[in-house]
């Protein structure tokens, strides 16, 4: 089999295609997690705690001089980008939550009675006929 159609066999399995609608789907909701986060919930948070912009939070490790930039440390990036894998990961967490109950509720429903044999089948409707005939 050549090399592209071992990839189109690849690439057209029910798997990969999920993964893939999975991968920019969570794309999509990282950056509306960035923005809850960064747009909605620092700056109230910034303004209990005295006006502070988060993301602009650094400590200066070298000043500035003739011609060199700073070096800082931008702690305050850090904490917007921690705060948005903790929203992220909270809400994959109730998602697999859910989704372990629904399977639970699945396996805790109970099996249908076997099918009797056929020998007893056979019995039961012998047994009728004969009852009806009487």
């Amino acid at each position: 089999m050549g090399m592209m159609q071992e990839f189109k066999k690849f690439a057209m399995r029910g798997n990969v295609v999920d993964m893939a609608v999975g991968i920019v789907i969570g794309g999509a909701f990282g950056k509306i997690v960035s923005s809850l986060v960064g747009d909605v919930i620092m700056p109230p948070l910034g303004m209990l705690v005295s006006n502070v912009d988060f993301t602009q939070l650094s400590l200066t490790l070298r000043e500035a001089s003739e011609g060199v930039e700073a070096v800082t440390l931008g702690y305050g990036a850090f904490l917007k980008a921690v705060v948005d894998f903790v929203i992220i990961a909270f809400a994959i967490f109730m998602v697999v939550k859910g989704m372990n109950t629904l399977k639970k509720k699945e396996e805790e429903k109970p099996a249908p009675a076997p099918a009797p044999p056929k020998e007893e089948v056979l019995l039961t409707e012998i047994r009728d006929l004969l009852k009806a005939g009487r």
